[in-house]
């Protein structure tokens, strides 16, 4: 159980930063893009950079992936 909260920190903490890097470079985040559709309904998909859709389905399922690694690693280096 103390594996599973230690890469849940690390994923949560990779979650803050990422978002925090993502709102200062202008990208939306998943909150932004379902406010988005929310609001502007299938219009808003037209509103949507390229580069968001990158940043959305490739690179922040890939940083979250990456704090799953590191929480994995920093559990072996204080138990193992």
């Amino acid at each position: 159980m103390l594996k599973l909260y230690i890469i849940g920190l690390a994923i949560l903490i990779t979650a803050i930063v990422a978002n925090f890097v993502a709102s200062k470079l202008g990208l939306l985040s998943w909150y932004d893009f379902l406010n988005l559709i929310s609001d502007m309904g299938a219009k808003g998909i037209k509103k949507v950079r390229f580069i968001d859709y990158v940043w959305l389905l490739f690179l922040y399922p890939l940083a979250l992936g990456l704090g799953y690694w590191f929480g994995i690693k920093l559990f072996q280096a204080i138990f193992s």
